[in-house]
């Protein structure tokens, strides 16, 4: 939703389409001024970030205009769905922020379109067919060539009953046959040419076990699964324009059945979320876990809510992003940039901020006293003075950040370096000896570095405001802190549009996506963050402790950095 500044300069957010389509039908009184909308997700993956934005739109219009929002599985394929894929997605929906009304299944209308498939058969609108999916397919014809009639189209009505019901019987073949409303064969939109709306499954259901066989089609189930809830807008993405004459053909169809004209419900599409450097189909994002590409649907790199999640990221976040980048009625390509922008923005805002060296190098500041350490006052957040603070432990012994020294350093850096000064955060001024500055090992890598410190400017004192020219660098005392594995993360893919790269999407993968680093020290009072508590890493980026975490190997996840600098890197 675009916004508009009002004489008044506040900012008010004009109406997305799909609003004004709703307005309109308020305007004019249909089904009674009442709003409802569903979310019908498949149970036969986990939920990814195209999802969150048809969830926000369907939950956000119910919230709008005091409607209400019911979630509904499209449990109508036993042979792909899973308990598991249920429970990740009442539990992503409720993570995301949103109430659904009321919990429904298509299999609890399982009768209710066995009986309107056995009327639409009486009445000679569907009829059996006992081709192969091959010939079906070939007899459809092309979009600028009518399809062939079926051999079967106009066998007898007993003799469809009788097929019908033995497709829903164990002994029934899958794939002998199928069941076609009987439309038009020359309709220009090739849905409309006979299409099949019950097929033969044998898969236990994961709610009604063995008692169908015959399980029908997405589109004769839906639409009539709207209808029978009192959808009154069931929106859904672009691909399904072509499928609306269907949806209402079928709701017409049931109409007729029921002798009811009064109420439909009315489909709109808006534009799915792609993004850059990653795929959005369920086909390959379950490849990638089956071949044990990424480390399971929660795998940080993966797009999905739970992913997103195990990383950091935030749902307000995630919504906030949504919203910032609309519903409109043509595909585009989203930067995921700016999901990491709208990532960065609500983590800076609700973050602790605690001290981590993932790259070590031990300072010693000689002369501070051996068996002396002081507890350090850190602020939690400064963008929250009600999220108070904590202490950090400061010592004579201290692990930095190995690019925070350099024994060469040209004139204008400004870190750590041979009688160069800087202020260690929440700490003292300190300045690195000049005559011995660091020692080395055999490869002439520096394994300490020998520093003195100002006993009158530590944070707080008068003498802390004395001017300096250096940074101010992060730090962990080394006898009071705890060793870390830390999971960096980084595209999954090395292309920026791999869904739409004609090569096998897994030779597209970033093997660089993924970077451990065991070497990292963390404050205590970081080691004792658990998943789900979001943190900044002062200078470094934004982290979460991982579900792996324990108190014996810590490990976190880096979110996202502090700035973007991938795209710089990637000039």
């Amino acid at each position: 939703m675009a916004e508009i500044k009002e004489n008044n300069n506040e900012v008010k957010k004009s109406l997305s389409f799909v609003e004004q389509f709703v307005e309109e039908d308020l305007a004019e009184g249909k089904n009674g001024g009442r709003i409802q909308t569903r979310f019908p997700p498949e149970p036969n993956g986990y939920l990814h970030i195209g999802h969150a934005k048809a969830i926000c739109m369907d939950f956000g219009i119910a919230e709008r205009y005091n409607g209400v929002c019911n979630l509904r599985f499209d449990d109508t394929n036993p042979s792909k769905e899973d308990t598991e894929y249920v429970d990740s997605i009442l539990h992503d929906i409720q993570w995301l922020g949103f109430k659904w009304g009321n919990l429904y299944y298509a299999s609890d209308y399982f009768q209710q379109l066995w009986d309107f498939a056995i009327w639409m058969i009486e009445n000679g609108k569907a009829y059996v067919d006992e081709q192969t999916s091959e010939q079906i397919a070939e007899q459809k014809g092309t979009p600028t060539q009518p399809g062939v009639a079926s051999p079967y189209r106009d066998r007898p009505v007993e003799e469809n009953l009788r097929l019908f019901r033995q497709m829903n019987t164990p002994e029934a073949v899958e794939g002998s046959m199928v069941l076609r409303a009987k439309l038009d064969m020359a309709n220009p939109n090739m849905h409309f040419r006979d299409p099949i709306i019950y097929r033969i499954i044998h898969t236990p259901h994961h709610r009604t076990g063995t008692q169908w066989h015959a399980y029908p089609m997405y589109d004769f189930a839906h639409g009539q699964s709207d209808y029978f809830e009192g959808v009154t807008h069931s929106i859904c993405t672009l691909e399904f324009v072509p499928h609306r004459p269907l949806y209402d053909h079928f709701i017409d169809e049931l109409q007729e059945m029921q002798n009811q004209k009064e109420y439909r419900p009315r489909q709109i599409e808006f534009n799915r979320l792609n993004m850059t450097y990653t795929v959005m189909s369920k086909r390959k994002l379950k490849a990638l876990v089956d071949e044990h590409l990424v480390a399971g649907w929660d795998d940080p790199r993966m797009p999905t809510v739970c992913g997103m999640r195990r990383r950091g990221y935030s749902p307000e976040s995630i919504r906030k992003f949504i919203d910032s980048i609309g519903y409109t009625k043509f595909d585009a390509l989203n930067d995921v940039a700016l999901l990491e922008a709208a990532v960065r923005d609500d983590l800076n805002a609700r973050s602790t901020r605690v001290s981590a060296v993932l790259n070590p190098v031990k300072l010693v500041i000689t002369n501070y006293p051996e068996d002396k350490t002081e507890e350090m006052t850190a602020v939690n957040n400064p963008e929250n003075e009600a999220d108070g603070t904590h202490t950090i432990t400061f010592s004579r012994n201290l692990w930095i950040e190995r690019d925070d020294f350099m024994e060469v350093a040209e004139k204008k850096y400004m870190r750590l370096a041979p009688g160069k000064e800087v202020r260690l955060k929440n700490g003292y001024i300190i300045k690195c000896d000049e005559e011995h500055p660091c020692d080395k090992d055999a490869e002439g890598n520096v394994t300490t570095i020998y520093a003195t410190y100002d006993p009158e400017t530590r944070s707080g004192m008068p003498g802390a405001n004395r001017k300096i020219k250096g940074k101010t660098l992060h730090w962990v005392s080394a006898n009071h802190c705890k060793k870390a594995e830390v999971r960096i993360y980084d595209r999954l893919f090395n292309v920026e549009n791999p869904g739409a790269d004609e090569r096998d999407f897994r030779e597209l993968l970033n093997p660089e996506s993924l970077t451990i680093i065991d070497t990292c020290y963390v404050e205590e009072y970081a080691a004792d963050r658990q998943a789900g508590e979001y943190l900044q890493f002062q200078r470094i980026g934004y982290f979460m402790a991982d579900p792996d975490s324990t108190p014996e190997h810590l490990v976190f996840n880096k979110t996202v950095g502090l700035k973007d600098t991938w795209a710089k890197q990637n000039k």
